[in-house]
């Protein structure tokens, strides 16, 4: 039988980066799924305080085995 994966939507955000934010989703989707595979980051966004960026944002779709 061929193996057979799903997509979950997800919203992640860092102080640090959209890069942070984004191991940010793995690792907080993790704790809940087994046999992550992809993430696909569908959008960017910062937030702006002051002129400063103070939370990088992401719209990402994290996909991982079905048991």
């Amino acid at each position: 039988m061929a193996d057979m994966l799903k997509v979950i939507e997800v919203l992640a955000e860092s102080n640090k980066s959209w890069e942070d934010a984004a191991a940010n989703a793995v690792t907080r989707a993790s704790k809940t799924l087994n046999s992550i595979k992809s993430i696909y980051i569908k959008d960017f966004e910062a937030k702006v305080e002051n002129n400063k960026i103070v939370k990088y944002r992401i719209n990402a779709k994290i996909s991982f085995m079905l048991e």
